[in-house]
């Protein structure tokens, strides 16, 4: 299992268990968080589960997948340096304790 952190906009944290090879967004879902929406399910189509990596994981997470840049551009609220598809950032043992904030709104 991975730990993934999503911070909410009230600076609430939730923490939960990933699986190795799910994305961000999938965890999300499957632990109820709120602030994710994931319209698409995953497959880069939509904005809707835009988050802000957290500074110190940026580099673990590696750079935008292509195409995720100008989905960004659709997401509702301001994109950060840090801000990356969740749908995009698949799990693996490296990112056990990833922190992701969420933003304000996603539609």
């Amino acid at each position: 299992m991975v730990k993934v952190t999503f911070i909410h906009p009230d600076g609430r944290e939730t923490e939960v268990d990933g699986k190795h090879g799910d994305s961000v967004m999938a965890t999300a879902i499957a632990n109820d968080v709120d602030g994710i929406v994931g319209e698409c399910g995953g497959s880069m189509m939509c904005a809707t589960c835009h988050c802000y990596v957290a500074e110190e994981w940026a580099a673990q997470t590696g750079e935008r997948e292509d195409g995720e840049e100008d989905m960004l551009e659709c997401a509702v609220s301001e994109i950060e340096e840090t801000s990356r598809l969740s749908c995009q950032i698949k799990l693996a043992p490296e990112l056990d304790g990833l922190r992701v904030r969420l933003p304000e709104d996603q539609v």
